[in-house]
């Protein structure tokens, strides 16, 4: 579970960053930090752990895939009730400063938060899809923030606002079954693999991961796309290889980063899509081969 992800708990509850702060948990025997409040915002995502969030002198049983949105002076505190299992949570925490940015850029940015403020609605359930592409896209947001790679920031900024989007839509549209729910399942899917494209990806993981058949899988993936899984897949492969050669990495480190099990099998698939050599499509593009 990406240990090198992994944040060592402690107990401050103010903000070092100007903007947001992400952390992911995983405890045993942890101690019950006290009732507090605090001067942002901050969204939990409960993975695992026998725990109860108290919230304004109000206890929830958490589960698997619960969402926590405390806004700022709303007083808290999470009450575990066994210490064997492990504590697993993302804890995101977002500025009154940084929430006034996104808010002036899009409110949609900010509508589960203000519906939480508006509503004393804290709590909110998603459903394991929504669960599983929700921890991607924390995953990759810490991925990131752990680099030094050509537009880090800007990237940084792209995954925060497709976060809070993401979660907008979730509650948004459950609320309203008539509003682009019919494509939901291949959202999440078409998410899932972008965000492991350096993981298996075959229609078993992939059934494994987001509790889909197998059968069903392919018949989303061919009635959106017209195409196989195994040709979408491939494509999206490519295209981090591109990505990845552009910024510098060799072909066979992009290879065997992004999912292709050997650099014959690469070469012939980018040879196929692009009619040309990763030297040729290298050359043709400008980019310097790393040495």
């Amino acid at each position: 579970m990406k240990k090198k992800l992994r944040s060592d708990f402690n107990t401050r509850q103010y903000m070092l960053s100007d903007d947001f702060e992400l952390y992911y948990y995983s405890d045993l025997n942890f101690r019950s930090v006290g009732d507090h409040s605090h001067p942002y915002t901050e969204v939990y995502l409960f993975e695992e752990g026998e725990v109860s969030m108290e919230i304004e002198g109000e206890a929830f049983p958490l589960h698997t895939g619960d969402v926590i949105i405390v806004p700022p002076g709303v007083r808290h505190r999470a009450v575990i009730h066994s210490g064997d299992k492990p504590y697993r949570r993302f804890v995101f925490w977002l500025s009154e400063a940084f929430c006034r940015r996104l808010r002036k850029e899009a409110e949609d940015y900010l509508y589960l938060i203000e519906r939480a403020q508006r509503e004393g609605r804290y709590i909110r359930h998603l459903d394991l899809m929504e669960a599983n592409t929700l921890r991607g896209k924390l995953f990759t947001l810490l991925e990131e923030l752990q680099t030094a790679r050509f537009g880090r920031d800007a990237q940084i900024g792209l995954y925060v606002r497709d976060l809070l989007l993401f979660l907008g839509r979730c509650v948004y549209e459950r609320e309203r079954p008539g509003a682009a729910r019919s494509l939901t399942a291949f959202q999440q899917l078409t998410d899932y693999i972008s965000q492991h494209l350096e993981e298996e990806l075959s229609l078993e993981a992939l059934g494994r991961a987001l509790y889909l058949s197998p059968f069903y899988i392919s018949h989303l993936m061919r009635e959106n796309t017209g195409v196989s899984l195994h040709a979408y897949i491939t494509k999206k492969r490519l295209n981090a290889c591109c990505e990845a050669m552009r910024a510098g990495s060799s072909a066979a480190d992009s290879a065997l980063r992004f999912g292709f099990q050997n650099y014959s099998g690469f070469y012939r698939a980018f040879k196929k899509e692009y009619g040309l050599s990763p030297a040729e499509w290298l050359k043709e593009k400008g980019v310097r081969k790393k040495p």
